[in-house]
């Protein structure tokens, strides 16, 4: 049975969107996804199922919505997928706490982000479903705005993809 990891967006950050981690994985247990789990509090949750990645995904966000009264983007990898996520990141000699990665279900727009760069020195790089940024001065700080035509994404730095890829692999 294939190992997922489900990426939520915009879940406990800044005071909204708050979710208990116990009920994510309590939801995606009853969801018939197995040994669920989460890492940190940003919406990651890692469990078994055997139904495609489409499935999972609309079964996740139908219930999501249920609980939270509103529509929760959720993106979804396999284990194999995440470690070519990580495997490719095209930063790897940049600190980790400043490379993102966005997950996007679908393709990115590479000819809106091929070549742009950010006024702090940031760079953009377009993956099969992803975005990666270096953000040389941090996330937080940075005044770039990533030219996503209104896709549906969500963001973690390489350190949370290394953790995520592990647990799911493990």
């Amino acid at each position: 049975m294939p190992v997922y990891v489900a990426l939520l967006r915009g879940i406990n950050v800044g005071g909204t969107g708050i979710l208990a981690m116990k009920d994510l994985a309590a939801m995606c247990g009853k969801l018939g996804f197995a040994r669920a789990r989460t890492y940190i509090q940003s919406g990651n949750a890692i469990f078994e199922c055997g139904l495609k990645e489409d499935a999972v995904r609309h079964k996740l966000e139908e219930a999501l919505h249920t609980k939270m009264g509103k529509r929760i983007d959720v993106m979804v990898r396999t284990a194999a997928e995440l470690r070519a996520t990580l495997d490719a990141n095209p930063f790897p000699d940049k600190e980790p706490a400043r490379v993102a990665v966005f997950f996007l279900a679908g393709k990115p727009p590479v000819e809106q982000l091929r070549g742009l760069t950010g006024p702090a020195g940031e760079q953009v790089r377009a993956g099969r479903r992803e975005v990666y940024v270096y953000y040389p001065e941090g996330m937080g700080r940075s005044k770039l705005k990533v030219p996503l035509d209104g896709a549906a994404a969500t963001v973690r730095n390489i350190n949370t993809v290394a953790k995520l890829t592990a647990l799911a692999e493990g």
